[in-house]
């Protein structure tokens, strides 16, 4: 990867954009303290640099569960079998192409996954499961816990508050 530098204004740019991604450039720009010109050129090369993965909509479940039903959310531990390279990377691999998956991690100590999984009912928990953890093998013990409360919700990443300040 190049060299590259970020500044105030670029971290300014990042946390405005985590807050809202439909402002104008010319609302983000009066936001962070540059043109809209300015704002729609660091945007880019933000972009560019890879620090801006997509633009995307946080949607209200709650709201939405009127017309779509309330759904089941459960974080999901899984430990494997076989913990080598290979047997991590298959099932890292079968679990992000699963669209109720909504979030992977590999972790240490304890499970060798934790997921966060998205569904419509429990019946689309147990057809999950059985192609995630049973149909594949390697899978030697899951443990789910099922919401029953969502108290917050952040996908914001925490960038240094005194640098966005000092714009």
């Amino acid at each position: 990867m190049k060299d590259y530098s970020i500044d105030t204004v670029d971290i300014a740019l990042l946390d405005a954009l985590q807050d809202d991604a439909s402002l104008s450039w010319a609302a983000l720009g009066q936001r962070c303290g540059v043109s809209a010109p300015t704002a729609l050129r660091r945007v880019r090369r933000l972009q560019q640099l890879g620090l801006i993965e997509r633009h995307t909509v946080v949607l209200r479940p709650e709201r939405l569960a009127a017309w779509l039903g309330h759904g089941l959310t459960a974080i999901v531990e899984v430990a494997l079998e076989h913990q080598g390279a290979e047997q991590l990377q298959a099932f890292e691999q079968r679990a992000v192409a699963e669209r109720a998956v909504q979030q992977c991690y590999r972790v240490s100590a304890g499970p060798d996954f934790v997921l966060v999984v998205a569904v419509p009912d429990m019946a689309a928990y147990h057809a999950l499961a059985q192609r995630l953890f049973t149909q594949a093998g390697n899978v030697r013990h899951v443990k789910a816990y099922f919401s029953v409360h969502r108290a917050k919700f952040d996908p914001r990443l925490p960038l240094p508050t005194a640098m966005v300040a000092d714009v």
